[in-house]
Formats: C-alpha cells, structure tokens, sequence
C-alpha cells in the first residue's frame, strides 16, 4: 500500500468531530429537547472534519484528529496547518501542534484557540501547552472569555455573569480554575472595553468568582481607583458576599453625602445589607435590609433606616429618627399568613429625610398581621393591627387605634337545606384600644380646645351578623332580598361628645337590616362592521338597592374603630349603571409587547408595597399573547343614593363631617355635614384602549351644593420609548368641617402630578425621565425630579436631581449619581427603589 492510501485512510478516520449537546442556561427559557437538537447541529457542524466527527461520536469515540499535514511517531501526533482535535466537550486550533495520544498533552503555536467546557471557555493564545484529559494547560498572550457562546455572527449568554480577560501568561490549573498573570478583566467587549481590571494576578474560579490581586480600575483607558484587593462574580447565579461599591452624592441640606453597605450572601434563599452613609451637615444614616425567599408563595423583607441628627437650624433641630418596615407572605397545610408593620418614631424624620416625596408626606403608619384559613366556605382570620395619623410634626400629636387581636369567622352564602333560601354570616371577636391627642384650633381670634381622648386599655367588641337571602331569577332578571341581624356587644360606651368619655358601661347595639337588590337584563348590542380593525361590543347593566336599617339607637354612645361601629338607621334607596364597551383583536400589536417605564407611571404602587425582587425598577410587560386580544376598554359606573331618612335616626351630627356605613359604601370621601335626601353622583370611569394606555377619572358631584366634592384624573401613555404621565387631584372640604379646622371658608385641595419619559431602564444609549408635583392652591412646585442615563454595551452612568418643598420642615436640592458596570455593581447614591425608572 502507498504512502498516498495510507494518508487517505489516516485521515478519514481521524477527521471526526464530536457533537456537543445544548446547554440550558438561565437566560434562555427552556426548549423541547426534540427541538433545540436540531438547531445545534446545524449551527455546530459547519466544516466536513466537524460532520465526520459526530458520526464518530455516534459510535462511542470521544478523541477526533484533523489536520491537513500528519505524522505518526508512536503515540506523538506531528499536526500541521488548520489542525482541530476534539477531546470530550472541548476543542483545540492551532497551525502546528504536537500531541501525546498516551499522556493527552498539546503543544500548540500559530493562531491557537481552545473552546468548550461546561463553561463554555473561549481562549485566544500565540502559543501554549493543554492537556486534554486533566483540562490544565498554560498558554501565552491570552485573550478569553466564559460564559459565552459564539454562532456565526451570535453570542449567547450562558451565564448570569459572563466576562472577559487578557493576560501575558495564563494557567489553567484545574477545570473550574485560571490564573491570569499580568492581564485584565471586564465585562465589556473586547478589544476595546469601556472600563476594565488591570491587575499583576488574577485567580478565576468559574462558578465562584474572581479574586483580583493589585489592580487598577481603568475607564475608557484611564486610571480612576487602586484596589490592592477585589472580587468579580463569575459563577453562573451571581451571589457573593462582600462590601458594595461607595456611594456619595450632594444636598443642599444634608452636605456631601459618602457611605458604603455590606453585601452577605446568606444562602440560596436568603441575603442581607448593611450599610451607614454620613452627611457632611447632619450626621450619620444606617440602612439595613434582609430578605428571604423560602418558597414560591413566602416572602420576607426587612428594612431599616434610620439617622442621627446633629440638627439644622439655630437653635439645631434634630430631626432625626428611624423607620422599620416588615413584609413578609406565606402558605402552609391551607393557612394563609401575611405582615405588613412599620414603624415610624416621628412624622418630622420622614417628613425630613425620605427620599420619595409621597412617602415623606404620607402621614399614615399601617401595621397589620392576619393568618387564614378556609374550610368549607368557612373563612377564619386572626388579626392584629395598629393604625396611626400623625396630625402635625409636634410629638405626641398622633391618633392611635390598636386591634390586639382580632377574630373574623364568616360563612360565604350557602343553600339552607333543600329550600331556596341561602344563609350566611359573619362573626367577629375584638380587643381594641383608641387614643387622641388635645386638638387646639383658632377660629377667627377665638382659641378652641378639644381634650384627649383615650379609652381602656383593651376593651371587648362581640359582634355577630348572621342573614338569609332568597335569591331569584325571571328571564334575566335577578331579585334578591336579604335578611341581616347585627347584634353587637361592647364593654365600654361613649359618654358625652366632642370628643367624650370612655366609660366602663357595656352596651349593646341590636339592629335588623333589610335589603332588596334587583337587577334588570343587561343591554347589550355586538357590532357587526369592524372600527379601527377590531370589533366591538356594548353593555349597560342597570341595578337598583333599597335598604332599611332600623334599631341602632345608641349610635351616639358607641365607640368608633373600623367599619363595625358606623352602622346607623338609615332609609334610602341607591341606583346606578355601569357601562362597559369591548373590543376584540385577532392578534396582539408588536409595539405592545416592547419595555416600558413601568415605575415611571403616575398613580402606580408606592416602592415599598412591592414584593422583594420584584422592585418597580425591575417590572416587564406581560408577553404579547397571538389569541385573539379581547379588552374591556371602556367602562363607567354611575351611582347615586336618596335618603328618605334624611338624619339617620338621629345619628347626624350637624356642622360636622359624619361617616356612617351607607355613605362609606359609596364614595370615599365624606359628604354628609346637614340633614340632606340627596347624595353626591359619583361617576367612576376607566379607559384602556391598549396594553399601553390607562386613563381613569373619578368624580363626586354634589347637586344639592351644586359644587365637586372630589376629582381626581389620572392618565399614562406609552408610545414607541416614550412614556407620558399626569395627574390632578381635587378635593372639597365643607365650610361646616373646615371650621372646625380652624377656617371660616371651605377648604380646596387641588394638586397636579405629571411624568414624562424616553427610554428605558436597560435600552443602550440614552434614556431620560422627570417629574414633578404642583400645588394649584398655594401655587406652589412641592417637588421635581429629574433623571438620565447612558447606557454602553457593559456600563452605565444615570445623573439625577432632585429638589422637595415639603411645609416649613424641608426646602432641599439633591444631586445623586451612579455609575453602574454590568455584573459588578453601582457606585453612586442613587438606590434602585427611589429611581424614576
């Protein structure tokens, strides 16, 4: 046989390429495994050694050689010009190697590349030396990355925390391990990197993270900071515990502000941060936060802040102070437990150092904890509660009600035996305690005084309602009249009014409560011919509610705490409409789909009451669906009530603000200052004609006054990368109340909100938001916030200025920044929760 043949048979059955399965990584969901096979091939299995290669795996191979130049001394292979060998899930290049069949050992020069691994290693060297089966090697002006995937013109994430590094000289001394000597390390890409690590060493464990040894920050090539020690995350969930990047920012108040945290990494479920932050003019902050996810349904969020003053002012007041708040969620065996406590030792610390304006101003302190459980369309809750109103910044100045504990059983509707009638009802046991401050108002010249208030330390309230129903249906009409009794026990009364004496006098409030509901058949009309390419629908469904309560005679004389303790007599009459158009898509817009300013919207959910991890910063749009896109889009509620008992049994109090059950059941807002028959219109009325715009306007006009009551608009708009938001909120206060406040006229709230925005949170390039709050009243800016950001491919910088106007307690300008690098963190001042987006 010639040398030719024996070349020919060498070769073909060398070039053989091992295929490597697909990896799931966390950045891309999950495919079927019958699918995604065939996409690998074909973006794998581009050259013929690489498609002889898989044939070869097939049969059991694992080691494939080519090369177009070979010589065989032994076990040493002498490979010459495009060599490839495939040794497991890694891949070897080079112009000219020398390879030991027997020790698995690669000497490599020319152009050598090795890539592969569970991590997926890319490595570029002038030359170097491998071992295939111990996967360590040392190779020569090195260029690499982990945690990538090349196709074609693609990169694929395959890690949360993917990097690159150079280096003079680098060792792999195990798989999971490099040491990079002389080199560098980022997250940008290369050759150019926005910032990178300069460093004499760098240790890489991949799945742990990466320990830099005396190195240089550089920005865009320019030495910022020296770090004799730091650390990178690399692994493929990036959790590391260790000290965060600084902070610093400027108020006009506070001085230069300068500060730090603490990151601890607990566990898979758990973490926490510590950290103080000073201020030039006032003293020391400290922030703490702790959270816990131990299960798909339980949450638990600690957070703390807190300030030592050292006063502003002459005489300096200290406005110092501190804040917990706790949110905690969770399931087990059927029950249902949730926590929400805050704590706030004085409205003037949050008035003074909160950062969002509407929490700063927010006068109220909820905490409540309840656990329930549902057995058979029986419903059990324990609760505990406090509630707090600071009424000014004065200490003491704060209305307190305690609910320590509280038992609610109720029973949802149930058919009573085999006849038509269903029962149902509800039960309640209740420790409660209320307390109220001295009120001092000046009227006119004239002072006006109310004493404190303040009842036992834990008085007893039994309350229990049960009623039957008889509901009933004609050719789409529904009837049903309803049989409540109310019979309620409490082991202190009220003596006296304005604000009265707590005494230890039980008494016991019985009433009877009848209802008749009756709804006539919905309206309603589909429209054959299609409107802006969608079709649509109208529905008006009318009803109408007569209600007499009879027996409350001691209204007067019953302590106030929630809505168990505002039902009165009451005769009245209430009807109304809602009105509700429909539209249907036959497919979902492509813009819908596309980010938005989500946090940026106005009217959303405060920062707080979000859940951890799922800061507003960090929310997504809902995932166009291709079904057919059926909206509610337009719906208004019409209501109104006629009362033929126009006080209540007696229960009204006239040239004060009264709150009973009946008009609570209406509108939030209280109305009732005379004997009147007529109650405000209240109109509720919500459009969302895309997955991108919401506009809601809710009114209650008062016809027996002829004036508004209370209007509040709000309106967000998304189109392309613009965000568009506004606000007005309006209110009235009755001559009548507000003269017990201390003013002779009606007092008039009126304030406007508005947002605009470009951009979003993660677009590269540049994004944009602002905001502001206007006072109509007293013509006055109460506050404006103002934001941008530049984003590069693996960093960004956002700038962003504040300024509050918040009564006589705090005029300030704040400047924060942030300069975040992708994977490492953010050094500035500007905390996620209080971004605009």
């Amino acid at each position: 046989m010639t040398l030719r043949y024996r070349f020919l048979i060498t070769a073909a059955v060398l070039c053989q390429l091992l295929l490597v399965p697909a990896i799931v990584t966390s950045q891309l969901p999950p495919a079927a495994p019958a699918a995604s096979a065939p996409a690998e091939r074909s973006s794998i299995a581009q050259t013929p050694c690489a498609r002889a290669a898989a044939a070869q795996k097939e049969k059991g191979n694992v080691n494939t050689i080519c090369a177009i130049e070979q010589e065989e001394e032994g076990a040493v292979y002498k490979l010459h010009g495009a060599v490839e060998i495939y040794y497991g899930s890694y891949v070897l290049r080079a112009d000219e190697v020398t390879y030991n069949s027997d020790t698995k050992e690669a000497t490599a020069t020319g152009h050598f590349a090795l890539d592969g691994g569970p991590n997926d290693d890319h490595i570029r060297a002038s030359h170097g030396t491998y071992n295939l089966e111990r996967e360590t090697g040392r190779f020569s002006d090195v260029t690499g990355t982990t945690g990538l995937r090349f196709r074609e013109n693609r990169v694929i994430l395959t890690s949360t925390a993917p990097f690159a590094f150079t280096g003079k000289v680098v060792e792999k001394t195990s798989p999971d391990r490099y040491l990079v000597y002389d080199g560098t390390i980022t997250t940008c890409e290369l050759p150019h990197p926005k910032w990178q690590f300069d460093a004499r060493k760098v240790v890489v464990d991949v799945g742990g993270n990466a320990k830099i040894y005396h190195s240089t920050f550089l920005l865009h090539g320019f030495p910022v900071l020296y770090f004799p020690f730091a650390t990178h995350p690399v692994e493929k969930e990036s959790r590391q515990s260790g000290f965060l990047m600084p902070s610093v920012g400027r108020s006009s108040t506070k001085g230069n502000m300068v500060g730090d945290a603490y990151y601890w990494a607990i566990n898979r479920m758990m973490d926490a941060t510590l950290g103080a932050e000073y201020f030039s003019k006032r003293g020391w902050s400290q922030r703490g936060e702790f959270r816990a996810r131990p299960g798909e349904t339980s949450y638990i969020d600690l957070n703390y802040f807190g300030v030592i003053d050292r006063g502003i002012g002459s005489p300096p007041l200290k406005e110092g102070g501190e804040n917990v708040r706790l949110n905690a969620a969770g399931t087990r065996d059927g029950f249902r437990g949730v926590a929400n406590v805050d704590y706030l030792s004085s409205f003037l610390f949050r008035l003074a150092f909160n950062e969002v304006f509407s929490q700063a101003v927010y006068s109220e302190v909820k905490s409540q904890a309840f656990l329930s459980k549902s057995v058979s369309g029986i419903n059990f809750n324990g609760f505990v509660g406090r509630y707090q109103n600071f009424l000014s910044t004065t200490p003491g100045q704060v209305i307190k009600i305690t609910h320590a504990p509280s038992f609610d059983f109720s029973g949802a509707d149930q058919q009573l035996g085999r006849t038509p009638f269903y029962w149902s009802f509800d039960a309640s046991a209740a420790g409660l305690s209320r307390s109220e401050p001295q009120q001092c108002t000046t009227v006119g010249m004239i002072p006006s005084c109310t004493p404190a208030f303040r009842t036992g330390n834990l008085l007893g309230r039994f309350d229990l309602s049960p009623g039957v129903s008889l509901p009933l249906l004609f050719r789409g009409w529904s009837l049903r009249p309803e049989l409540i009794l109310h019979e309620t026990y409490y082991t202190e009364r009220l003596a006296g009014q304005n604000p009265g004496l707590a005494v230890s006098d039980p008494t016991n409030r019985r009433a009877l409560e009848t209802t008749v509901e009756i709804r006539p058949p919905a309206l309603e009309r589909v429209f054959d011919k299609e409107f802006l390419g969608k079709k649509w629908k109208h529905v008006i469904e009318p009803r109408a509610t007569y209600r007499f309560v009879t027996g409350v005679n001691s209204f007067a004389n019953v302590l106030k705490f929630d809505e168990r303790d505002v039902l009165t007599d009451t005769h009245e009459v209430e009807y109304g409409f809602v009105t509700r158009v429909y539209s249907k898509r036959i497919s979902a817009k492509p813009e819908d789909c596309d980010a938005i300013m989500a946090s940026l919207t106005v009217g959303g959910p405060a920062p707080e009451s979000i859940i951890p991890w799922q800061h507003p910063g960090t929310l997504v749009n809902a995932p166009c669906q291709p079904r057919p896109d059926l909206r509610e889009v337009v719906t208004w509620e019409l209501a109104q009530k006629y009362f033929l008992d126009p006080t209540f049994g007696g229960a009204l109090i006239s040239g004060q603000r009264n709150v009973f059950t009946t008009t609570a059941d209406l509108t939030g807002i209280a109305f009732v200052t005379q004997p009147r028959h007529l109650s405000p219109l209240v109109s509720r009325l919500r459009v969302e004609t895309s997955a991108r715009t919401d506009a809601e306007w809710d009114l209650d006009y008062d016809f027996q006054s002829n004036t508004t009551n209370a209007s509040t608009l709000l309106a967000n708009y998304h189109i392309g990368q613009v965000t568009i938001g506004g606000g007005d909120a309006f209110l009235q206060i009755p001559a009548q109340t507000a003269a017990r406040s201390g003013s002779a006229a009606a007092l008039r709230f009126n304030q406007f909100r508005a947002a605009l925005g470009y951009g979003r949170p993660n677009k590269r390039g540049f994004s944009a938001a602002s905001s502001f709050g206007f006072d109509a009243e007293s013509k006055l800016l109460q506050f404006i916030s103002a934001q941008t950001t530049y984003n590069w491919d693996c960093c960004g910088v956002t700038l962003e200025y504040r300024s509050y106007s918040v009564a006589n307690v705090r005029n300030e300008n704040l400047f924060r920044f942030t300069f975040a690098l992708a994977n490492i963190g953010g050094f500035g001042s500007l905390r996620r929760q209080e971004r605009l987006y």
